[in-house]
């Protein structure tokens, strides 16, 4: 495991860069963007920065992977840019680590934030010892229809401002539903929120503290098919595996196979730990809308799934399920490479 390093935080009035790491949007879908750079302003009293792949045509920024990476590059290296802030996700930006230079990040470190397809950078920065933050995006959590949420706000802030997060509460409510970005005016309004009933604790009964590592479950899959930067198990000894499920809505017998070949190979034995995302059970790739009682016995299939696997592989690590992480709102932003602190007693969660 490297040493590690978390980036000095940002200050109200400095400015972040925006940047397209993964894909883009920004053009189709101009007035979610907007309102994302307008949020960095008005809420956080950020100085939004765009950097040339922010506004790129999509199908020029995948033809052209170099110019992602040296956008983040160059971001990272600018003294006048405190944060660098992802557009969205999406599922390329594996291409893009080839042409990273480690050097130029492990030497001007940088806080990052992005989820989804950004678990590919969060990941390459965690092997040269750089803390990142898994959410934070401009089209998601910036750009949430009518307000963002008040949890949002609180944990996005901690994590753009403050040293370390700290005590990680659970939230009121929650929402899967995908935004209706054709449609302009659904900005005004609220997406359909449901109430949470709290975070599920399963596994080991003994408190358990360690570096988070992880991501979106459809992401690592291309870690361990291509393993160029994947650590070993050894190296991840002692650390805390954090894990969501993307709006694909994977079916829970694929979940069961991943965590089971996770497990063979034997990683699920080395972590200390598990973070679960809450589930987000809406494809947002397909129309129309599948009502409540489906969702919810999908997550409670995914629920059995992690319940089931890690505990014959790892009795003795705490499992917490439903945590505001990933692909449902609102979230925190998880700090990858920073330390979580698990305590089953009292069912508590800190991130340092």
């Amino acid at each position: 495991m490297p040493d590690f390093v978390t980036p000095p935080p940002v200050e109200r009035g400095d400015s972040v860069a925006v940047v397209a790491p993964a894909s883009n949007v920004a053009e189709e879908f101009s007035h979610v963007y907007d309102l994302g750079l307008s949020r960095m302003r008005e809420v956080f009293d950020l100085d939004p920065v765009e950097y040339p792949t922010a506004t790129a045509d999509p199908d020029w920024l995948l033809e052209n992977p170099e110019a992602r990476a040296q956008d983040v590059m160059d971001a990272f290296e600018d003294p006048d840019i405190s944060a660098v802030i992802a557009t969205i996700g999406g599922n390329d930006q594996l291409r893009i680590l080839k042409h990273l230079d480690p050097d130029v990040l492990r030497e001007n470190p940088t806080r990052f934030y992005g989820w989804s397809d950004n678990t590919n950078l969060a990941l390459f920065l965690w092997n040269q010892g750089i803390v990142s933050y898994y959410g934070g995006s401009t089209l998601t959590e910036y750009a949430m229809d009518a307000e963002m949420f008040e949890y949002t706000v609180e944990y996005l802030g901690r994590a753009l401002f403050d040293e370390h997060i700290g005590e990680w509460e659970e939230a009121d409510c929650f929402t899967d539903q995908p935004g209706d970005w054709g449609e302009p005016r659904s900005l005004q309004y609220h997406r359909d929120i449901e109430p949470a009933d709290g975070r599920t604790w399963v596994g080991g009964e003994k408190a358990a503290e360690g570096r988070i590592w992880g991501g979106c479950f459809e992401i690592l899959d291309q870690w361990f098919i291509h393993d160029e930067w994947l650590p070993a198990p050894a190296e991840l000894e002692g650390t805390i595996l954090a894990l969501e499920t993307s709006e694909e809505v994977p079916d829970p017998g694929l979940v069961t196979g991943w965590l089971r070949g996770l497990g063979e190979a034997g990683y699920l034995e080395v972590f200390d730990g598990f973070l679960v995302g809450r589930a987000c059970a809406r494809n947002h790739t397909e129309a129309g809308d599948n009502p409540a009682h489906e969702r919810e016995a999908y997550r409670e299939q995914q629920r059995e799934a992690f319940e089931t696997v890690i505990p014959r592989y790892n009795p003795d690590a705490p499992i917490v399920l439903d945590c505001e992480f990933g692909h449902t709102y609102p979230t925190c932003p998880l700090p990858i490479g920073g330390v979580a602190e698990l305590d089953p007693g009292s069912e508590t969660i800190a991130l340092r």
